[in-house]
C-alpha cells in the first residue's frame, strides 16, 4: 500500500500499526558495530551483569528510535514522504531488552502547507514504541514535508 498524501491527514488521527518486531542481541551488537559505538551498555553482556542496575545489556537507542519509525512507514508515509526535516522531543523513558517485542502507534499532531514549496505539506507525527507489557519505551515528534494531491 502507498502512504498517503498530505491532504488526507487530519490532526488527532492515530493509527496502530500491524507491524511488531522483537529486537535481538544480534540487532543490538550490529547496530552498535556498524555506528562505531562501543559503549558496554549495548555490547558487553557481562559488564551490564555485574556493573549496572539492568543486569543485561539495554538496546541501542538510536536502533530504537529508528526502528519506531520504520515501522510506522509502510501504513503512512510510504511513496509519499518528500524529505524528513527533523526530529524533537526524543525520549527513552523505559529501557528496551533484548528479547523484547516493540509495538508502535503514530498520531498526526499538526499540518500545515509549506510556505516555501507550496505544492508540499508538512506534518508533524508523533512515534511511540512499546514493548510486549505496553510500556511506553520511545516516543518522538517527527517534521516530514509531503506530497499533495494533484502536484504538477
Amino acid at each position: 500500500m502507498a502512504g498517503y498524501y498530505f491532504e488526507e491527514f487530519e490532526p488527532g488521527r492515530t493509527f496502530q500499526h500491524a507491524i511488531r518486531r522483537t529486537v535481538t542481541d544480534a540487532d543490538n551488537v550490529l547496530f552498535s558495530a556498524l555506528t562505531h559505538n562501543p559503549a558496554p551498555l549495548h555490547i558487553d553482556r557481562e559488564y551490564m551483569r555485574t556493573e549496572s542496575e539492568f543486569g543485561q545489556p539495554l538496546i541501542n537507542s538510536l536502533f530504537t528510535l529508528g526502528l519506531i519509525v520504520g515501522i510506522s512507514i509502510n501504513d503512512t508515509t510510504l511513496g509519499t514522504t518528500v524529505a524528513n526535516l527533523g526530529m524533537e522531543d526524543v525520549r527513552f523513558p523505559n529501557p528496551l531488552f533484548p528479547g523484547d517485542t516493540v509495538h508502535v502507534e503514530t498520531e498526526v499532531i499538526a499540518k500545515r502547507r509549506s510556505r516555501s514549496r507550496p505544492m508540499n505539506g508538512i506534518l508533524t507525527l508523533e512515534h511511540r514504541g512499546y514493548n510486549q507489557h505496553d510500556v511506553l519505551v520511545a516516543i518522538c515528534r517527527r517534521s516530514v514535508m509531503m506530497l499533495c494531491k494533484g502536484r504538477e
